[in-house]
């Protein structure tokens, strides 16, 4: 029971973070002038980094309670760590660089985050299969 609740959260993680790569900022950028999806993307990037972190950090807390540590726990801890790191070291520093008009370090950092982004889809689907 408590191996499929990680998998079900595991792919509530994947599913939230495809539907917001895919749905939520593509649509904000094409729906709202600059200013506005400036201010909405620093407002939701928070909440999507802290809702992924908190479920990422349950399924951890399953595979601990269950004392499974198999790859699929080094794995979802990596993905608890990146959204650790993204929300609270990255976000900061590409709003920073944002507001301080340092465009190469703004975009360098927001790259880095989108590759975090999508190593974690990747590494969540290896924990699916």
């Amino acid at each position: 029971m408590f191996q499929l609740t990680a998998i079900y959260l595991t792919s509530a993680i994947l599913g939230i973070m495809f539907f917001f790569s895919f749905v939520v900022a593509p649509v904000t950028f094409t729906t709202l002038n600059e200013e506005n999806a400036r201010k909405f993307i620093r407002n939701i990037f928070p909440y999507y980094y802290k809702v992924n972190l908190v479920i990422s950090i349950f399924v951890t807390l399953i595979f601990v309670f269950i004392e499974t540590f198999h790859l699929d726990f080094f794995l979802i801890l990596s993905v608890a760590i990146l959204f650790a790191l993204s929300n609270y070291v990255l976000m900061p520093l590409i709003n920073k660089y944002r507001d301080n008009n340092q465009d190469k370090k703004f975009k360098l950092s927001h790259f880095i985050s989108v590759i975090i982004n999508f190593l974690q889809m990747v590494i969540l689907i290896i924990i699916l299969i």
